[in-house]
């Protein structure tokens, strides 16, 4: 069993129970998750509960019923402070435009907290961004990505399914 924690990203919850992981297909995955959430071995940021708790479906009401065991709220000292270096990272980094600090830094945005909270708390993030492997000065992106950002803050990140094999997900 993995000695990891890991920290959800919004999309790897919301893609599965859209697509593949449907609760009325798949109930074992989401009682798997469940357990795993409640024992902390998955951490929930505040903004991604927020962001799951505004639908009106099956993920919010499954989210909204959970003890979570590793519950993180960005409002802590610590993580704000890396937030700022998050953000900073973005404006100076000449690979983004503009417009992907202004995205980053609507105060609702979870990818700057993730990448903070993660920093902090030495989490593992999981998400199904991908490195933009065009990232370059000479054609800056309007979009920042997870895994592009967190590599600079030696924060690790993995897919859902890499989390599912390391916490020997049996479905």
């Amino acid at each position: 069993m993995s000695d990891m924690v890991y920290l959800i990203d919004s999309n790897s919850l919301i893609t599965p129970s859209r697509t593949y992981y449907q609760f009325k297909f798949a109930p074992v995955f989401w009682e798997r998750l469940e357990q795993e959430i409640i024992r902390g071995k998955i951490a929930i940021l505040d903004l991604v509960k927020k962001e799951i708790g505004l639908g009106n479906d099956d993920l919010s009401k499954w989210l909204n019923g959970i003890e979570i065991g590793y519950y993180i709220d960005r409002r802590n000292e610590e993580i704000m402070l890396v937030y700022q270096e998050v953000l900073e990272h973005v404006r100076t980094n000449r690979c983004y435009k503009e417009a992907a600090l202004k995205e980053w830094s609507n105060y609702n945005i979870a990818d700057p907290w993730l990448i903070a909270s993660a920093k902090v708390f030495g989490l593992t993030i999981v998400t199904f961004e991908s490195n933009n492997t065009s990232l370059n000065i000479e054609n800056p992106s309007r979009r920042a990505q997870i895994p592009d950002v967190a590599k600079f803050f030696n924060v690790n990140v993995c897919n859902l399914f890499k989390m599912m094999d390391d916490l020997k997900f049996i479905l």
